[in-house]
């Protein structure tokens, strides 16, 4: 069979064919004319054959590029087709229903649901329509977004997104529909587009530059279409005011600002204005005036070129920063610590009100703080000098000591004519005012002499008396008082004196004088001297001087004092009657006590690193103290002063808080020596059953020396004395409690503890009179060789550790000579020689007769 050619008439009949199939056209007369034979029907069945496999082709290429929405509308037109042919089947239902009265009530009900379904068939069609129709302009108006940000018209881009945003939420078409989620994507990837632009434009209009200390606000750009008040508005689409007003009040801060206020610099810029341009120029005067001239500059600036949307954030994010800084720093600088420079400080307060007045008029607001501190200026002063006056105390602590010097008490004392005598015997110094010793009257006529100082006898410094005069200083000077512990401080021995029953108000207790007392008979150089007589004593007033060393810290402290107490007067004066600060008067005179308070809190820690550094304090402590008393009597005997500030000064709970912080430093001072000495003799261990005793009583005695040597320079006479006195009685209590602690003590045992005793007993040199001779005096090495050491004044078992040598040195008839007819009786009691002869003798009649001796004669001096 040939092939039919496009002209063949087969051809042209089976293209007519193709044509009406795929288009829809009918052939040409020429062609309809033709006969159709049995050739022609192959041609035109395979012509449509070749249509039908291109249009296959065609089609299965557009369905795979568009393959899930033709699915999509694949499925919903088969669907509609579906729902044609079921309501054309449901009208002819209905059609025949209607032709047939007869139709029963199921047939009506099935009626009934097929009309329902139809409505809600055209519902649907109407929603999908209106849906596509939404969709369309929603992606109309997105066009438009685009083309306004390609013009840079801000607002009306951002208007055109808000308007997209309400068409698409509008559309009646879930949110998880995948054209609505594109057109979402589209519409925010518009806006951040738009954003950009919008802060580009943003930063032309403001700008910034802190390294250039330059600030830009322009209302308008030739080159941008929108304004300053536009960008609010575009500032209010993003929710931004906040977040950009904040970033704009901080750069400006660090741009103008920091730079203006810093207090550090030694020279500040000038704030210059120059159009839309708020810049940094020049240099500027340190004056208070001058930073609020500029700040003034700076926010009627700001307030003109700013939209009011802006300027509201300034009370609200700039001012709440800026106005503690201001208080901090140029305000608080410019509090003067004295009443020197009142006339400027109350300046500054009327140039800080005047500012206020400024910005209200500006329409700023939350000036709290700085209108309170305008009206608090009595607080502020007062806050600085309270400040100032602290941070002076501590300033001079963390100085150091500084270099020492001598100063000298003087102290009045009643005494009486036999305890005159026996001082004078023992080289006391009094002045020449008193007439000297030989002024006593002889024949029994008594000197009044005068009143006695009216100072508690706790208080009561110890003199210039010699050792044989004063047993426990610390009983002259409060020592005690805070800790009557033994282990810390020393009891006063008039104490027990006044329990066994002496008088109360016995003059001579407050010296401490005959407190070792127990036997008249006692000889000089075993016990203290018995002063007091039963009698009523013939009396006179002498006055008693000794010098102590102070560092260079009380008088600075002292100088304040007086400082704080001269402006305290001065403010209760007329002529301040009109100061700012005339109502810190009352407070002013409150500071004394917080700093004193201050020293007492901070002195230790600066204090305890120097050598007898406690032992300065200590001395400070009571200097400062005594000065205070003084100053405080003299206050309110001055006549250039009002009554007011007579009674504002109150010291006396200050002067007792010193006198007890020098007891508790000289106490502790004395307790961690008592402690360390301790532990070189063994601690809680037995020292003569240490392998090494020989090493720790040197140890202990070198300690002893080079302590004594510190506080030589530093403490006075009657204070050292008593001081290095305890430290030796501490070590003789150690070494007398051991030896006692013993199971058994052999003749070797006994002869190596009275070698150590004698090592310890070596320290009797620091307690030679001569060791205080003053240079006038010269020192007669000669005489001194012959001197008798008063350790046993200021070491009460010093006489013990001494008998206690001699007892572990002798014989069974050298002890009971010792007990019955020398004085071993007076410093240790029966059965503690008792117990001596068990640990050291053989238990044999000789041994038992003389304790039996004993026993029979426990107080053989009595």
């Amino acid at each position: 069979m040939a092939v039919a050619t496009p002209d063949s008439p087969a051809g042209q009949i089976a293209q007519a064919l193709v044509d009406f199939s795929v288009k829809g056209a009918f052939p040409e007369e020429s062609v309809s004319s033709l006969t159709v034979d049995s050739d022609a029907l192959p041609a035109a069945i395979e012509a449509l054959a070749s249509a039908k496999a291109k249009l296959q082709a065609e089609i299965h290429t557009i369905n795979e590029e568009t393959a899930d929405d033709v699915r999509t509308w694949k499925a919903n037109a088969q669907l509609v087709q579906d729902d044609i042919i079921l309501s054309k089947a449901l009208a002819n239902d209905i059609l025949k229903q209607s032709e047939a009265p007869q139709a029963s009530g199921k047939a009506i009900e099935e009626a009934e649901t097929r009309a329902a379904f139809l409505a809600r068939e055209l519902d649907y069609n109407t929603q999908l329509r209106n849906a596509l129709k939404g969709i369309k302009a929603v992606n109309q108006i997105l066009d438009q977004v685009e083309q306004a940000r390609d013009e840079r018209r801000i607002l009306d881009a951002l208007h055109l997104l808000e308007r997209s945003r309400k068409v698409l939420d509008a559309v009646p078409v879930n949110k998880s529909c995948r054209a609505i989620k594109l057109l979402d994507i589209r519409a925010f990837e518009l806006k951040s587009d738009v954003y950009q632009v919008f802060d580009h434009v943003w930063n032309t209009l403001i700008h910034v530059d802190i390294e250039s200390h330059r600030v830009s606000i322009s209302g308008v750009k030739q080159d941008e279409p929108m304004s300053l008040s536009d960008a609010v508005v575009g500032l209010k689409t993003y929710n931004e005011v906040d977040q950009r007003a904040t970033q704009l009040w901080h750069d400006i801060d660090k741009a103008i600002f920091a730079p203006r206020l810093d207090t550090k610099q030694e020279r500040l810029p000038s704030i210059k204005i120059n159009g839309n341009t708020l810049e940094l120029e020049g240099t500027s005067d340190q004056a208070i005036e001058a930073v609020f001239q500029d700040l003034e500059k700076v926010f009627a600036f700001l307030v003109e070129k700013l939209p009011p949307e802006l300027v509201e954030t300034i009370s609200t994010v700039l001012l709440p920063g800026l106005i503690p800084t201001m208080t901090r720093t140029w305000l608080d600088l410019a509090v003067p610590s004295s009443l020197e420079g009142m006339d400027r400080f109350q300046t500054t307060i009327s140039t800080t009100k005047g500012f206020c007045t400024t910005l209200k008029g500006l329409g700023l607001s939350h000036l709290n703080e700085l209108q309170e501190w305008t009206e608090s200026a009595p607080r502020v002063w007062l806050s600085k000098r309270r400040e100032a006056a602290l941070d002076q105390i501590r300033t001079q602590l963390s100085q150091g000591l500084g270099a020492s010097k001598q100063v000298e008490r003087v102290e009045k004392q009643v005494v009486s004519k036999s305890e005159g005598q026996q001082l004078a015997a023992n080289g006391a110094k009094v002045t020449e005012d008193d007439g000297g010793w030989d002024a006593w009257e002889s024949d029994g006529e008594q000197q009044t002499g005068g009143q006695q100082i009216s100072k508690p006898a706790a208080t009561t410094s110890a003199t210039e008396l010699s050792a044989d005069a004063i047993d426990d200083a610390a009983d002259a000077w409060g020592w005690g008082e805070e800790d009557p512990e033994p282990d810390k401080v020393e009891e006063p021995q008039q104490k027990k004196q006044k329990q066994e029953g002496e008088e109360d108000d016995d003059p001579t207790e407050a010296w401490g004088w005959g407190d070792d007392a127990q036997n008249d008979d006692t000889a000089p150089e075993q016990t203290p001297t018995a002063l007091l007589a039963s009698s009523k004593p013939q009396t006179r007033e002498l006055t008693f001087k000794e010098t102590y060393s102070i560092s260079s810290l009380p008088q600075p402290v002292l100088d304040l004092i007086s400082a704080l107490a001269e402006d305290g007067a001065a403010l209760t004066q007329e002529n301040y009657a009109d100061s700012p600060v005339a109502a810190a008067a009352a407070g002013l005179f409150s500071l004394p006590t917080l700093a004193l308070a201050m020293f007492r809190a901070v002195a230790p820690h600066y204090y305890a690193p120097d050598v007898g550094g406690n032992m300065f304090l200590y001395n400070d402590a009571t200097y400062l103290s005594e000065r205070l008393a003084e100053f405080a009597e003299e206050w309110v005997k001055r006549d250039n002063i009002s009554t007011r500030a007579q009674t504002l000064l109150r010291l006396d709970n200050d002067i007792k808080s010193m006198q007890s912080f020098a007891n508790r430093a000289y106490s502790n001072e004395m307790s961690i020596q008592k402690t360390v000495l301790r532990d070189l003799l063994g601690g809680e261990q037995n020292l003569v059953q240490q392998d090494d005793t020989e090493s720790c009583v040197s140890a202990a005695v070198a300690r002893v020396r080079s302590l004594a040597i510190a506080w030589e320079s530093i403490l006075s006479r009657s204070a050292w004395q008593q001081a290095v006195g305890s430290l030796v009685d501490a070590v003789a209590n150690k070494i007398i409690g051991d030896v006692m602690d013993l199971p058994g003590i052999g003749q070797d045992e006994a002869y190596n503890i009275a070698n150590h005793i004698a090592s310890v007993t070596a320290l009797d040199d620091l307690f030679l009179p001569s060791r205080f001779a003053t240079a006038a005096e010269g020192r007669n090495f000669e005489e001194a060789a012959n001197e008798i050491p008063t350790t046993a004044q200021y070491a009460s078992s010093w006489l013990r550790l001494k008998y206690l040598s001699e007892v572990l040195q002798s014989n069974l008839k050298d002890v009971r000579y010792l007990w019955l007819e020398s004085e071993l009786s007076l410093y240790f009691s029966a059965d503690e020689v008792v117990d001596l002869v068990n640990l050291s003798f053989e238990d044999n009649p000789r041994t038992r007769e003389v304790l039996r001796e004993i026993r029979a004669r426990p107080n053989p001096l009595g």
